[in-house]
């Protein structure tokens, strides 16, 4: 290495994100994906940076997604669950579950990454076994299952969706874990009351973090919109210039919605972490020139996006992702591109190694990096990737790779861990290089092919956008009172958001994307009613047919396609 490189600069940002999985005309939550995956993944995430005080990272949360905690927070203050698989495990008498009740269970609970979640639990796996035994004789046999092996059953599924860290740490699972069978209303009340305490100290141990200077918290514009779609159907056309767009021509005021998504984003960090965000990672990192002006605006100093987006943006095959740049036109604002080697290897590789290997041979991948900068540069390495979803293919929830790689990186001579801002705010750093151009695109293959183009994704465009028409009438027409435009204005935000579009296509699984489509069409029939209009016929007929893969690749909000891991 030259003897000129001082250091290696590491960012890692964690990016933590589920859709809003609420029915906002009930309240009842369809899916329980954040709640499981705050259970296990957000808790895990921030114990590994408590234990290791030494590293810095970025973690950036959804605004979304933290209003969801909050009402799971509301629900065990109050005692009223409207997460269905949550008020099971609270019920008095599993013996007297409606039918509907007992298929609900038998649905969802094995809804997990079998290798890791369930096969190590000699119980857990009996009760699976058990199921698939009589699930080939059909319903009437899976009647016979009884009252005690139902609530065995949702114990066990909240048991195998806790952190490591929290295994490790909390006696109460260790305890309930060991026993295995024949839990009691007493065991699963003790259950609960766990639950509702980790999930409550979640934002404090976040915002404790970032005040500590450890961790810097960024945001996504509120409800995780794919913001440059939104701006502008035809920015899709830059990366991919044949590809087929929506019938509409434009989301109506799509400019006007974003800045709202933006200004809602700083409002929600300043109230929960006592700062506004200094920086961004929009919506699967996509990005646009106007969308990245737009952002800078409204106070944000730096955007992250995918490293396809760099290569698009520059023509070229390879691009140094390891450095910051600016676009020309947009000066205040920064621009990181992610290592898509580095951040691909955690995401999807490394949970097949032994937790030191991995943790050697990434750090190996730096040091080579920092062989190979310019003199007198010093790289800045971003590895983004999900908080939540990569972790359940590892063994023991990542535990191990995150202890060896952490400790291996807190004591290297030369590589240091750092957060954007303090990249940015850093006098010594090597100048930004000017971008010329920005092509739009995202993190995946550097288009937006994953949510615009297919025949279904852009039916659903076309759906959202005449849902919007008809929102901006109502409102013009000042026919809804101010709570009702509030109530109108929440739905409509829900309806913005990227997941919806994600799903959409037959290369997906047939019960995911019916989930999804389900949810979709429910929230803009939720919609119409709010703005006190019939909804269309239409919205009864599914978007998407989807296909079914066989197996499933991970669970709630990580079943990606093949190949794929939404950072």
């Amino acid at each position: 290495m030259s003897s000129s490189i001082k250091r290696l600069d590491l960012v890692f940002l964690w990016h933590m994100h589920q859709p809003d999985y609420r029915d906002h005309a009930t309240g009842e939550f369809a899916m329980p994906w954040t709640c499981l995956h705050a259970l296990k993944d957000y808790t895990d995430m921030a114990a590994h940076l408590e234990r290791h005080p030494g590293i810095r990272a970025v973690v950036n949360f959804v605004p979304v997604l933290l209003d969801q905690i909050d009402d799971y927070v509301d629900q065990f203050a109050t005692g009223s669950f409207r997460d269905p698989l949550l008020r099971l495990l609270a019920t008095p008498d599993p013996d007297a579950l409606t039918n509907a009740e007992r298929r609900l269970l038998l649905d969802a609970c094995f809804r997990c990454h079998l290798p890791t979640m369930l096969v190590p639990f000699p119980r857990f796996r009996r009760l699976h076994e058990l199921h698939e035994l009589l699930a080939r004789e059909g319903e009437q046999a899976l009647a016979y299952l009884s009252g005690a092996y139902l609530a065995d059953l949702v114990t066990w599924y909240h048991l195998v969706w806790t952190g490591e860290t929290e295994r490790r740490r909390e006696p109460l699972l260790a305890e309930l874990m060991a026993k295995g069978e024949g839990f009691s209303l007493d065991d699963r009340r003790r259950l609960l009351a766990y639950i509702g305490h980790t999930l409550a100290a979640l934002v404090p141990r976040y915002r404790a973090l970032r005040e500590r200077g450890q961790v810097e918290l960024s945001a996504t514009p509120y409800s995780h919109p794919l913001a440059p779609l939104m701006l502008d159907f035809q920015s899709a056309l830059e990366a991919q210039p044949d590809a087929p767009l929506p019938l509409a021509a434009v989301y109506p005021g799509g400019r006007d919605r974003i800045g709202r998504h933006l200004d809602a984003a700083m409002t929600s960090h300043a109230a929960r972490f006592g700062a506004p965000p200094t920086g961004l990672w929009p919506a699967e990192g996509a990005v646009s020139a106007a969308f990245v002006q737009l952002a800078a605006g409204h106070g944000c100093r730096w955007m992250a996006s995918g490293g396809q987006v760099l290569k698009n943006s520059l023509a070229a095959a390879t691009a140094d992702t390891n450095r910051l740049w600016k676009l020309a036109g947009a000066p205040g604002i920064d621009l990181f591109f992610r290592d898509d080697q580095l951040s691909d290897l955690i995401g999807f590789e490394y949970a097949k190694w032994h937790g030191r290997d991995a943790a050697a041979h990434f750090i190996a991948r730096l040091e080579a990096i920092a062989a190979a900068a310019p003199a007198g540069e010093t790289p800045v390495v971003s590895v983004m990737l999900d908080g939540e979803n990569a972790w359940e293919t590892y063994p023991y929830n990542g535990y191990f790779f995150f202890d060896d790689l952490y400790e291996l990186l807190d004591a290297h001579p030369f590589i240091r861990t750092r957060t954007f801002a303090e990249v940015i705010d850093d006098a010594d750093r090597t100048p930004s290089t000017e971008l010329p151009r920005l092509t739009a695109g995202s993190w995946v293959y550097g288009t937006f092919s994953t949510w615009i183009g297919d025949p279904a994704k852009n039916h659903a465009w076309d759906l959202l956008c005449a849902a919007k028409h008809s929102y901006d009438q109502v409102l013009a027409s000042g026919r809804l009172s101010p709570d009702e435009t509030v109530s109108a204005e929440a739905q409509l935000v829900v309806c913005e958001s990227s997941d919806w579009f994600w799903w959409f296509g037959d290369y997906n699984p047939a019960r995911s994307v019916a989930d999804f489509d389900s949810l979709f069409r429910r929230n803009l029939a939720n919609l119409y009613r709010c703005l006190h209009l019939p909804p269309p016929s239409q919205l009864e007929v599914p978007i998407s047919s989807g296909r079914m893969d066989g197996e499933m690749v991970a669970a709630g909000g990580t079943m990606r396609r093949a190949g794929e891991q939404a950072p």
